[in-house]
């Protein structure tokens, strides 16, 4: 199926879901770094692949109990805040750090109240407390502000299963620790994105093709506040790969000018 002829596959393709992913970033000793998880072989989506935390938007998300924890948020898309809501809570559930302050302005801090982070994560991941009951047991506020957009994917057509992310990144609170949760995730790692790519040429590591490209751009920036600042600035492209046939073999593509430097990749097996 090349993109000209889309049209077909479109009209049958199963509609993308909506989902959001956060970068945690922070300044490492040989510059910045982004918090990765390796999912587990079992999860049908990227198995075993090194990603960012994320997942799908929930129900819970639209909680009344949440959208009144958003802090200093105000905005006008009712859509963007979803998205960010359950970007910082997949990030929760997956890292185990919560973008969130006390509702007096004090930052959370993970090294004062790791056992009560922890009881909340496990009682997201197993379904006993939703992130609404949670907030509402601290006297929290969600930090959606502190989210930056990044990058909007959207899995492309001729996947059995889509999605409708939005890439976010945020500066890691330093008073909170982050590691992987053991289910979806079986690792977790505080890597330069360059190391990323280089372990993703040479066979070390599984990287799908989104989240490359997004490491790939991820690397022009030699700070945490170089990213955050650019990233602000730069107006989102929807980004919807497709398939092309070549002589020598498939090729995943997304547009030249969508910003990103990797827009295209040999499929496997081709």
């Amino acid at each position: 199926m090349t993109h000209d002829r889309a049209d077909a596959a479109t009209r049958s393709a199963p509609v993308p879901l909506p989902a959001a992913t956060i970068m945690l970033l922070r300044d490492g000793p040989d510059g910045l770094e982004v918090f990765m998880v390796v999912r587990h072989h079992q999860i049908d989506f990227a198995s075993g692949a090194l990603v960012f935390p994320g997942g799908k938007v929930d129900p819970q998300d639209r909680d009344p109990r949440v959208q009144a924890r958003l802090g200093t948020h105000a905005s006008g898309d009712a859509n963007e805040t979803l998205f960010r809501v359950a970007a910082i809570r997949e990030a929760f559930e997956e890292s185990g750090t919560l973008l969130a302050s006390h509702s007096d302005g004090r930052p959370l801090s993970g090294a004062s109240g790791s056992v009560e982070l922890a009881r909340w994560r496990d009682g997201l991941n197993d379904q006993s407390l939703t992130l609404g009951e949670v907030l509402d047991e601290a006297d929290l506020q969600l930090e959606p502000d502190t989210l930056v957009p990044f990058s909007h994917w959207v899995t492309p057509t001729f996947m059995p299963k889509r999605f409708d992310t939005r890439f976010y990144v945020a500066r890691f609170p330093e008073a909170q620790e982050a590691g992987h949760d053991g289910r979806e995730s079986v690792d977790s790692v505080w890597i330069r994105p360059s190391q990323v790519v280089a372990d993703a040429q040479a066979g070390r590591r599984t990287v799908v093709f989104a989240t490359l490209s997004n490491v790939v751009r991820l690397a022009q920036f030699g700070s945490v506040d170089e990213a955050l600042k650019t990233c602000a600035a730069t107006p989102l492209v929807r980004i919807e790969p497709w398939l092309e046939e070549r002589e020598d073999g498939r090729y995943v593509c997304i547009p030249k000018d969508a910003g990103f430097t990797l827009n295209e990749h040999r499929a496997a097996g081709r």
